[in-house]
């Protein structure tokens, strides 16, 4: 079974950093195209960001354009999610997902088959 194992979140003040990694286990990494959701408290489950198998492709929600990059280290078999200029609204607990094989990176949370089991990301006013 394919494991997603993700770290790196805290609680961090506004306009701060933090880098979140993702480990996965299980599978041909470079086979599966990678994404980043996020879900805060009372809210549904958003798309944050996801790249290719390559990771010559990326693609990110509105919201985090320009503050958040996405990759991937199809060695150690790692994909990060750096995020930069922190706000209040990026609190949220983060997963990453994969999609099936050979799939292409989507933005549908529907799309992703395998899922972590999260870190929280607190980010303070």
């Amino acid at each position: 079974q394919v494991q997603l194992v993700e770290s790196g979140g805290g609680l961090v003040q506004a306009g701060g950093s933090l880098r979140l990694s993702c480990a996965a286990s299980r599978l041909t990494f470079s086979t599966y195209a990678m994404g980043w959701f996020r879900q805060a408290p009372g809210k549904e489950r958003e798309f944050v960001a996801s790249i290719s198998r390559s990771g010559g492709s990326t693609y990110y929600a509105d919201s985090v354009k320009g503050r958040f990059t996405i990759s991937r280290d199809n060695v150690k078999n790692t994909v990060y999610l750096q995020m930069n200029s922190l706000k209040p609204e990026d609190t949220a607990v983060y997963y990453c997902a994969a999609p099936p094989r050979y799939s292409d990176p989507g933005i549908q949370g529907m799309g992703y088959t395998y899922w972590g089991q999260g870190t929280q990301v607190t980010v303070s006013s």
